[in-house]
């Protein structure tokens, strides 16, 4: 059976093997070999990051036409209102390059046992933050950071809490589990048209009636 990783990526850490200083890479805490990233989470966020070696694994996490759910937990500048709210969750908020699809959106107490961040945010006297929990199915480049800003509410922090059923939960920052799944079914090979068979949709072609016959 694969093996999936699961990993509490900490802020800061760039998504990839290959170190890229002053970054720390994932090698720093993942010391197992030949294991890649299905999908991606930004420099500057943290949480979730699930790696494999199985080829299939990573195209059945990765593909949007799987539409996994990924939950968010997203620290804003400032309370957003429920008209807010209700722009994430209809979708279609133009982020330039792409429309948004439906989205969860919530307003919710800051998670329980969180961890400190290093470095802190960036946070000012005079306005609040509060948090959310935005569940999306897309992957778009910084999709949640733009949605938020769209609205008028900057992320100030970003925390991936689940891909699918797969969750942070007992994973300390820094650290990962190990877990055996059951490998997706591999596609459906493409049908081939068997010699001798017409495509579909062609009509049989008759042959034409000789000059001497009568209708």
């Amino acid at each position: 059976m694969p093996q999936l990783i699961l990993l509490n990526k900490p802020y800061g850490v760039i998504c990839q093997f290959t170190p890229s200083p002053p970054h720390q890479c994932l090698a720093d805490y993942v010391p197992i070999k030949e294991v890649y990233a299905a999908g991606r989470l930004d420099t500057d966020s943290e949480g979730l990051l699930l790696l494999t070696a199985h080829g299939g694994l990573i195209h059945r996490i990765t593909d949007p036409k799987h539409k996994l759910p990924k939950t968010y937990w997203v620290q804003v500048e400032g309370v957003p209102d429920e008209a807010a709210l209700a722009a994430l969750r209809a979708g279609g908020l133009d982020l330039g390059d792409f429309r948004t699809q439906p989205a969860g959106a919530r307003l919710m107490d800051e998670p329980a046992g969180l961890w400190p961040r290093q470095p802190p945010i960036r946070e000012r006297a005079n306005i609040p933050t509060s948090w959310l929990e935005i569940i999306i199915s897309e992957g778009k480049n910084r999709q949640v950071r733009r949605m938020t800003a769209k609205v008028g509410y900057p992320t100030l922090r970003l925390i991936r809490y689940s891909i699918g059923g797969y969750t942070l939960d007992g994973i300390a920052p820094g650290t990962f589990q190990t877990l055996e799944v059951a490998a997706p079914p591999a596609p459906k090979p493409a049908a081939k048209a068997s010699a001798g068979v017409r495509p579909a949709g062609r009509p049989k072609q008759r042959g034409r009636r000789g000059p001497n016959k009568t209708r």
